[in-house]
């Protein structure tokens, strides 16, 4: 099964960092989170990506091509221009990387890579969310449920704590950041069924919205509860917060 990755986007609450690379190149520990987010699908043996690019998509392509540059040591003999690895870090992985447009939104680029996963079934998610997601709990989820799209939900805290008092003011309890008010949100780390490419319009549609609507109208949307770890990277403060979980030791999306 084939994951497709939207790593297309302008990530402009992160322009501090995406002005010199795209979002999902912006690292952590040291690494892009896109390869984080590929680290935790190998994990799970699957080994097969297309990303769908867009802006700055060259230095993706780049990434990759030269990958082992980025990650092994090597030796370098001007006198005839040869290149020694002296350590393998590779990975494997087959990585497919696809211009989905500059300006595309999220349904359109998903559109824009159909020929690439064919008549299968294939996994999705976004470049710049990480969690401790059980990619093979989502996938028999939605075969139970048998519907063409199953989407991971999270149910995020609060940002604020909350007081329970009685009427004359006595504290009854108090939960800091508890579940924002029992609500469920999208989390990524889809399974798709070949039939949603159906469900999928031109370039200016957001996967999120018609394409959705129209697959909630015939009740083909399956929701996989995550309980565990999951953060989006959407600004700076996301990016340090992840940062000083993984130098901390401490990175529960790290299930490698």
């Amino acid at each position: 099964m084939k994951v497709v990755i939207l790593a297309g986007g302008l990530g402009t609450r992160l322009s501090e960092a995406t002005s010199v690379v795209p979002k999902p190149m912006v690292e952590v520990g040291g690494k892009p989170i896109l390869w984080h987010i590929m680290k935790i699908y190998s994990h799970y043996g699957f080994n097969e990506f297309v990303i769908c690019c867009g802006y700055k998509q060259y230095v993706i392509k780049e990434y990759f091509a030269n990958y082992f540059r980025h990650n092994c040591d090597m030796t370098v003999d001007l006198s005839d221009n040869s290149v020694e690895v002296l350590d393998n870090h590779s990975e494997n992985w087959k990585v497919t990387m696809i211009d989905t447009g500059l300006d595309t939104l999220t349904g359109g680029r998903i559109k824009r890579v159909e020929k690439y996963i064919g008549h299968n079934a294939f996994l999705l998610t976004y470049g710049d969310g990480v969690g401790d997601v059980d990619i093979p709990a989502t996938i028999e989820a939605h075969r139970k449920a048998g519907k063409y799209l199953t989407m991971t939900t999270y149910q995020p805290s609060g940002k604020l704590g909350v007081v329970d008092m009685d009427d004359d003011g006595t504290v009854i309890d108090f939960l800091e950041k508890p579940k924002a008010g029992g609500s469920w949100i999208n989390a990524g780390f889809f399974v798709c069924e070949p039939e949603v490419f159906g469900f999928l319009g031109g370039d200016n549609e957001m996967f999120e919205r018609e394409p959705m609507q129209r697959l909630l109208a015939l009740r083909q949307m399956n929701a996989y509860r995550h309980t565990g770890f999951w953060k989006p990277m959407d600004t700076l403060r996301d990016n340090k917060e992840l940062n000083d979980m993984w130098n901390s030791g401490v990175a529960p999306w790290k299930v490698w």
